[in-house]
Protein backbone atom coordinates (compact mmCIF):
# COMPACT_ATOMS: atom_id res chain seq x y z
CA UNK A 1 0.00 0.00 0.00
CA UNK A 2 1.20 3.60 -0.65
CA UNK A 3 1.15 6.37 1.70
CA UNK A 4 -1.58 8.03 -0.15
CA UNK A 5 -3.71 4.98 -0.81
CA UNK A 6 -7.40 5.29 0.18
CA UNK A 7 -8.96 3.21 2.44
CA UNK A 8 -7.89 0.70 5.86
CA UNK A 9 -4.10 -0.07 6.09
CA UNK A 10 -3.95 -3.82 7.62
CA UNK A 11 -1.66 -6.58 8.09
CA UNK A 12 -3.31 -10.06 8.90
CA UNK A 13 -6.75 -10.78 11.07
CA UNK A 14 -7.03 -10.97 14.21
CA UNK A 15 -9.67 -12.31 16.45
CA UNK A 16 -10.92 -8.86 18.74
CA UNK A 17 -9.34 -7.40 21.38
CA UNK A 18 -10.64 -4.70 24.29
CA UNK A 19 -11.53 -1.77 23.70
CA UNK A 20 -11.60 0.55 26.41
CA UNK A 21 -15.20 1.05 25.98
CA UNK A 22 -15.56 -2.92 26.41
CA UNK A 23 -13.46 -2.84 29.44
CA UNK A 24 -15.55 0.17 30.71
CA UNK A 25 -18.89 -1.69 30.43
CA UNK A 26 -17.53 -4.99 32.11
CA UNK A 27 -16.30 -2.75 35.05
CA UNK A 28 -19.58 -1.18 35.34
CA UNK A 29 -21.48 -4.18 36.11
CA UNK A 30 -22.55 -5.57 39.37
CA UNK A 31 -24.68 -8.36 39.31
CA UNK A 32 -23.48 -11.73 41.46
CA UNK A 33 -23.11 -14.13 40.29
CA UNK A 34 -20.63 -13.12 37.57
CA UNK A 35 -18.61 -15.72 35.83
CA UNK A 36 -14.83 -14.70 34.17
CA UNK A 37 -12.98 -17.22 32.84
CA UNK A 38 -9.33 -16.56 32.04
CA UNK A 39 -7.13 -18.81 30.04
CA UNK A 40 -3.90 -18.31 27.85
CA UNK A 41 -4.61 -20.01 23.94
CA UNK A 42 -2.49 -20.28 20.92
CA UNK A 43 -2.96 -17.76 18.32
CA UNK A 44 -5.41 -19.36 15.45
CA UNK A 45 -7.87 -19.69 12.79
CA UNK A 46 -9.89 -21.71 15.51
CA UNK A 47 -9.24 -22.86 19.12
CA UNK A 48 -6.83 -25.59 19.63
CA UNK A 49 -8.59 -28.98 21.46
CA UNK A 50 -6.29 -28.44 24.19
CA UNK A 51 -7.17 -25.03 24.51
CA UNK A 52 -10.93 -26.02 24.58
CA UNK A 53 -10.45 -28.83 27.14
CA UNK A 54 -8.83 -26.02 29.38
CA UNK A 55 -11.56 -23.78 29.12
CA UNK A 56 -14.15 -26.78 29.60
CA UNK A 57 -11.88 -27.43 32.59
CA UNK A 58 -12.57 -23.73 33.94
CA UNK A 59 -16.10 -23.06 33.39
CA UNK A 60 -16.22 -26.77 35.55
CA UNK A 61 -14.92 -24.92 38.23
CA UNK A 62 -17.58 -21.96 38.23
CA UNK A 63 -20.66 -24.68 37.51
CA UNK A 64 -19.20 -26.46 40.82
CA UNK A 65 -19.73 -23.20 42.76
CA UNK A 66 -22.85 -22.16 40.97
CA UNK A 67 -24.21 -25.41 41.62
CA UNK A 68 -23.26 -25.52 45.36
CA UNK A 69 -25.15 -22.44 46.02
CA UNK A 70 -28.37 -23.56 43.90
CA UNK A 71 -30.14 -20.53 43.39
CA UNK A 72 -32.35 -19.41 40.35
CA UNK A 73 -30.07 -16.86 39.18
CA UNK A 74 -27.11 -19.35 38.91
CA UNK A 75 -29.07 -21.68 37.05
CA UNK A 76 -29.53 -18.64 34.08
CA UNK A 77 -25.95 -18.22 34.66
CA UNK A 78 -25.25 -21.60 33.88
CA UNK A 79 -27.06 -21.62 31.01
CA UNK A 80 -25.62 -18.95 29.54
CA UNK A 81 -22.32 -19.91 30.15
CA UNK A 82 -22.41 -22.92 28.06
CA UNK A 83 -23.50 -20.59 24.97
CA UNK A 84 -20.30 -18.89 25.78
CA UNK A 85 -18.56 -21.37 25.60
CA UNK A 86 -19.99 -22.64 22.51
CA UNK A 87 -18.91 -19.36 20.93
CA UNK A 88 -15.66 -19.47 22.34
CA UNK A 89 -14.11 -22.89 21.04
CA UNK A 90 -15.73 -22.32 18.26
CA UNK A 91 -13.72 -18.89 17.13
CA UNK A 92 -10.24 -17.71 16.65
CA UNK A 93 -7.64 -16.86 18.92
CA UNK A 94 -5.00 -14.73 20.52
CA UNK A 95 -2.86 -15.17 22.87
CA UNK A 96 -5.62 -15.48 25.94
CA UNK A 97 -9.05 -15.50 26.06
CA UNK A 98 -11.57 -13.91 28.30
CA UNK A 99 -14.71 -15.27 28.47
CA UNK A 100 -17.39 -13.06 31.06
CA UNK A 101 -20.86 -14.20 31.33
CA UNK A 102 -23.67 -13.38 33.91
CA UNK A 103 -27.56 -13.07 33.71
CA UNK A 104 -27.53 -10.59 31.67
CA UNK A 105 -24.30 -10.18 29.63
CA UNK A 106 -22.18 -13.05 27.36
CA UNK A 107 -19.18 -11.16 26.39
CA UNK A 108 -16.06 -12.68 24.57
CA UNK A 109 -12.72 -10.90 24.88
CA UNK A 110 -9.71 -11.65 23.60
CA UNK A 111 -6.17 -10.48 24.71
CA UNK A 112 -2.68 -10.40 22.99
CA UNK A 113 -0.59 -11.01 26.47
CA UNK A 114 -0.77 -14.32 28.33
CA UNK A 115 -2.84 -14.69 31.11
CA UNK A 116 -2.67 -16.74 34.58
CA UNK A 117 -5.53 -19.46 33.82
CA UNK A 118 -8.31 -18.98 35.94
CA UNK A 119 -12.05 -19.30 37.15
CA UNK A 120 -13.68 -15.48 38.94
CA UNK A 121 -16.89 -16.43 40.40
CA UNK A 122 -17.59 -12.49 41.94
CA UNK A 123 -20.43 -9.38 41.94
CA UNK A 124 -18.27 -8.08 39.49
CA UNK A 125 -15.94 -9.34 36.39
CA UNK A 126 -12.36 -9.89 36.61
CA UNK A 127 -10.98 -6.98 34.51
CA UNK A 128 -7.07 -6.62 35.23
CA UNK A 129 -5.93 -8.45 32.55
CA UNK A 130 -8.06 -6.68 30.01
CA UNK A 131 -6.50 -3.12 31.80
CA UNK A 132 -3.27 -5.10 30.93
CA UNK A 133 -3.84 -6.10 27.70
CA UNK A 134 -4.66 -2.17 26.76
CA UNK A 135 -1.28 -1.27 28.84
CA UNK A 136 0.68 -3.64 26.64
CA UNK A 137 -1.23 -2.89 23.34
CA UNK A 138 -2.49 0.53 23.77
CA UNK A 139 -4.45 2.10 20.80
CA UNK A 140 -2.47 4.32 19.48
CA UNK A 141 -1.88 6.91 16.45
CA UNK A 142 0.27 6.30 13.54
CA UNK A 143 1.43 8.71 11.24
CA UNK A 144 2.78 8.58 7.62
CA UNK A 145 4.63 11.29 6.43
CA UNK A 146 6.07 12.23 2.73
CA UNK A 147 6.96 15.95 1.92
CA UNK A 148 3.51 16.01 0.05
CA UNK A 149 1.15 13.75 2.03
CA UNK A 150 -0.03 12.83 5.70
CA UNK A 151 -1.94 9.96 6.64
CA UNK A 152 -3.08 9.30 10.15
CA UNK A 153 -4.33 5.80 11.46
CA UNK A 154 -5.85 4.77 14.64
CA UNK A 155 -4.28 1.42 16.12
CA UNK A 156 -5.25 -1.46 17.43
CA UNK A 157 -3.08 -4.17 18.09
CA UNK A 158 -1.94 -4.81 14.15
CA UNK A 159 -4.88 -3.22 13.02
CA UNK A 160 -4.73 0.30 11.49
CA UNK A 161 -7.44 2.22 10.05
CA UNK A 162 -8.12 5.96 8.98
CA UNK A 163 -10.12 7.89 12.39
CA UNK A 164 -13.43 8.35 11.48
CA UNK A 165 -13.38 12.26 11.40
CA UNK A 166 -10.23 13.88 11.51
CA UNK A 167 -8.35 16.47 9.42
CA UNK A 168 -6.69 13.75 7.37
CA UNK A 169 -5.48 12.92 4.98
CA UNK A 170 -4.02 15.91 3.83
CA UNK A 171 -2.38 16.57 0.51
CA UNK A 172 0.20 19.72 -0.51
CA UNK A 173 -0.78 20.45 -4.35
CA UNK A 174 1.27 19.44 -6.66
CA UNK A 175 4.26 21.73 -7.32
CA UNK A 176 7.13 20.81 -9.36
CA UNK A 177 9.08 23.53 -7.81
CA UNK A 178 8.24 22.74 -3.85
CA UNK A 179 11.35 23.81 -1.72
CA UNK A 180 12.43 23.30 1.55
CA UNK A 181 10.25 25.90 2.98
CA UNK A 182 7.00 24.66 1.36
CA UNK A 183 7.48 21.22 2.56
CA UNK A 184 8.00 22.83 6.31
CA UNK A 185 5.16 25.18 6.41
CA UNK A 186 3.00 21.90 5.25
CA UNK A 187 4.17 19.79 7.62
CA UNK A 188 3.27 22.71 10.22
CA UNK A 189 -0.72 21.94 8.55
CA UNK A 190 -0.18 18.29 9.26
CA UNK A 191 1.09 18.68 12.77
CA UNK A 192 -1.72 21.49 13.72
CA UNK A 193 -4.43 19.09 12.46
CA UNK A 194 -2.46 16.26 14.40
CA UNK A 195 -2.47 18.26 17.67
CA UNK A 196 -6.61 18.61 17.32
CA UNK A 197 -6.68 15.36 16.79
CA UNK A 198 -4.60 14.25 19.67
CA UNK A 199 -6.48 16.56 21.91
CA UNK A 200 -9.80 14.92 20.99
CA UNK A 201 -8.20 11.07 21.43
CA UNK A 202 -5.19 11.05 23.92
CA UNK A 203 -3.15 8.22 22.41
CA UNK A 204 1.10 7.09 22.13
CA UNK A 205 2.17 8.44 18.64
CA UNK A 206 4.33 6.50 16.41
CA UNK A 207 5.63 8.45 12.89
CA UNK A 208 6.64 6.81 9.63
CA UNK A 209 8.11 8.35 7.03
CA UNK A 210 11.90 9.00 5.26
CA UNK A 211 14.75 10.30 7.84
CA UNK A 212 14.70 13.65 6.39
CA UNK A 213 11.30 13.97 6.65
CA UNK A 214 10.28 12.70 10.14
CA UNK A 215 13.72 14.58 11.35
CA UNK A 216 11.66 17.96 10.07
CA UNK A 217 8.45 17.31 11.86
CA UNK A 218 9.67 16.35 15.09
CA UNK A 219 11.92 19.72 14.78
CA UNK A 220 8.66 21.65 13.90
CA UNK A 221 5.83 19.85 15.87
CA UNK A 222 4.19 20.88 19.07
CA UNK A 223 2.32 17.15 19.45
CA UNK A 224 5.23 15.16 19.64
CA UNK A 225 4.59 14.81 24.15
CA UNK A 226 3.67 10.69 24.05
CA UNK A 227 5.81 9.78 20.98
CA UNK A 228 6.02 6.38 21.10
CA UNK A 229 8.82 5.88 18.37
CA UNK A 230 9.93 6.68 14.78
CA UNK A 231 10.40 4.10 12.05
CA UNK A 232 12.28 5.68 9.02
CA UNK A 233 11.43 3.92 5.50
CA UNK A 234 10.90 5.16 1.93
CA UNK A 235 7.26 4.91 1.12
CA UNK A 236 5.86 3.65 -0.81
CA UNK A 237 8.22 0.60 -0.80
CA UNK A 238 7.45 -0.97 2.05
CA UNK A 239 4.84 -3.27 2.35
CA UNK A 240 2.26 -2.70 5.06
CA UNK A 241 2.72 -6.36 6.37
CA UNK A 242 6.78 -5.14 7.21
CA UNK A 243 5.28 -2.40 8.91
CA UNK A 244 2.77 -3.77 11.76
CA UNK A 245 5.85 -5.81 13.84
CA UNK A 246 8.22 -2.24 13.45
CA UNK A 247 5.04 -0.25 14.86
CA UNK A 248 4.73 -3.35 17.63
CA UNK A 249 8.45 -2.83 18.42
CA UNK A 250 8.47 0.47 19.24
CA UNK A 251 5.26 0.24 21.28
CA UNK A 252 7.35 -2.16 23.31
CA UNK A 253 10.29 -0.13 23.79
CA UNK A 254 7.84 3.17 24.78
CA UNK A 255 5.99 1.04 27.36
CA UNK A 256 8.94 -0.27 28.83
CA UNK A 257 9.97 3.27 29.46
CA UNK A 258 6.44 3.73 30.94
CA UNK A 259 7.40 1.35 33.49
CA UNK A 260 10.07 3.66 34.43
CA UNK A 261 8.33 6.85 34.55
CA UNK A 262 6.13 5.24 36.79
CA UNK A 263 8.80 4.32 39.17
CA UNK A 264 10.66 7.92 38.59
CA UNK A 265 6.97 9.31 39.64
CA UNK A 266 6.88 7.85 42.79
CA UNK A 267 10.26 9.05 44.11
CA UNK A 268 9.38 12.66 42.71
CA UNK A 269 6.04 12.77 44.95
CA UNK A 270 7.57 10.69 48.36
CA UNK A 271 9.09 13.85 49.68
CA UNK A 272 5.53 15.39 49.63
CA UNK A 273 4.30 12.61 51.05
CA UNK A 274 1.93 11.15 48.49
CA UNK A 275 2.64 7.70 48.27
CA UNK A 276 1.31 4.85 49.98
CA UNK A 277 2.60 1.58 49.74
CA UNK A 278 1.29 -1.83 50.20
CA UNK A 279 -2.21 -3.11 49.38
CA UNK A 280 -4.34 -2.22 52.34
CA UNK A 281 -3.07 1.24 52.48
CA UNK A 282 -3.12 1.46 48.90
CA UNK A 283 -6.96 0.26 49.08
CA UNK A 284 -8.04 2.79 51.83
CA UNK A 285 -6.12 5.97 49.96
CA UNK A 286 -7.81 5.10 46.97
CA UNK A 287 -11.14 5.66 48.13
CA UNK A 288 -10.62 8.57 50.44
CA UNK A 289 -7.83 10.45 48.39
CA UNK A 290 -7.64 11.40 44.74
CA UNK A 291 -5.34 8.74 43.12
CA UNK A 292 -2.66 9.51 40.74
CA UNK A 293 -0.95 6.49 39.75
CA UNK A 294 -0.96 2.87 40.90
CA UNK A 295 1.46 1.11 39.72
CA UNK A 296 1.41 -2.88 40.67
CA UNK A 297 3.23 -6.05 39.95
CA UNK A 298 2.44 -8.11 37.19
CA UNK A 299 1.99 -11.03 38.96
CA UNK A 300 0.61 -10.27 42.00
CA UNK A 301 -3.26 -11.10 43.39
CA UNK A 302 -4.60 -11.58 46.18
CA UNK A 303 -7.99 -13.00 47.28
CA UNK A 304 -9.38 -10.84 49.88
CA UNK A 305 -12.63 -10.38 52.24
CA UNK A 306 -13.84 -6.53 52.26
CA UNK A 307 -14.92 -4.83 55.45
CA UNK A 308 -18.95 -3.64 55.53
CA UNK A 309 -17.88 -0.52 55.19
CA UNK A 310 -15.47 -1.13 52.26
CA UNK A 311 -12.36 0.10 53.30
CA UNK A 312 -10.45 -2.57 54.53
CA UNK A 313 -9.16 -5.80 53.53
CA UNK A 314 -8.49 -8.63 55.07
CA UNK A 315 -6.50 -11.95 53.21
CA UNK A 316 -8.57 -14.91 52.52
CA UNK A 317 -7.67 -18.39 52.30
CA UNK A 318 -11.30 -19.84 51.64
CA UNK A 319 -11.64 -18.58 47.99
CA UNK A 320 -14.32 -20.37 46.77
CA UNK A 321 -16.64 -18.44 49.68
CA UNK A 322 -19.51 -16.11 48.02
CA UNK A 323 -18.10 -13.59 50.46
CA UNK A 324 -14.74 -14.07 49.11
CA UNK A 325 -13.17 -11.24 46.49
CA UNK A 326 -10.88 -13.27 43.91
CA UNK A 327 -8.66 -10.64 43.48
CA UNK A 328 -8.88 -7.42 45.44
CA UNK A 329 -5.50 -6.04 43.18
CA UNK A 330 -8.36 -5.61 40.29
CA UNK A 331 -10.89 -4.36 42.56
CA UNK A 332 -8.15 -1.42 43.16
CA UNK A 333 -7.59 -1.28 39.52
CA UNK A 334 -10.89 -0.76 39.08
CA UNK A 335 -11.04 1.81 41.33
CA UNK A 336 -8.26 4.25 40.79
CA UNK A 337 -9.02 4.00 36.92
CA UNK A 338 -12.87 5.08 37.70
CA UNK A 339 -11.45 8.07 40.09
CA UNK A 340 -9.48 9.18 36.86
CA UNK A 341 -5.86 7.76 37.81
CA UNK A 342 -3.56 5.79 35.88
CA UNK A 343 -2.58 2.33 36.08
CA UNK A 344 1.74 1.07 35.02
CA UNK A 345 1.81 -2.52 35.16
CA UNK A 346 5.62 -3.40 36.07
CA UNK A 347 7.60 -6.64 36.26
CA UNK A 348 7.22 -8.93 39.29
CA UNK A 349 9.87 -8.06 42.04
CA UNK A 350 10.38 -4.31 40.62
CA UNK A 351 7.88 -3.49 43.85
CA UNK A 352 9.03 -6.23 46.19
CA UNK A 353 9.98 -3.41 48.82
CA UNK A 354 7.25 -1.94 48.42
CA UNK A 355 4.37 -4.37 49.24
CA UNK A 356 4.12 -4.86 45.54
CA UNK A 357 1.63 -2.14 45.03
CA UNK A 358 2.45 1.48 45.23
CA UNK A 359 -0.11 4.33 44.78
CA UNK A 360 0.58 8.00 44.02
CA UNK A 361 -1.44 10.81 45.77
CA UNK A 362 -2.86 13.99 44.08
Amino acid sequence: MTAGARGPLRTYRRAAGPTPETVLLLQAVRSYPSVSLLATTAPGTRMTAQDARTLHGLAEEAADRLRAEDSPQSTVVLDELGKALARATSGPTEQAIGVFVNAGMQKIVHLSVPVTDRAVVDPAFATRDLVRGLHRTPRHAVLVLTEREARLFEGVDDHLVPPARSGFPLTMPENRDANRAQVTAFLRIADRALGIYLRLHPAPLVLVGAQQTVAEFRRISLNTGRLAGTITCSFPSIPSAHLAPRIRGALERYLLSRQDEALQLVERRRPDDKVVEGLSAAWLAARRERPEMLAVEEGYFFPARISDAGDHLSAAEDTTHPDVVDDAVDELIETVLLRGGWVAFVDDGRLAKHGRVVLTTR
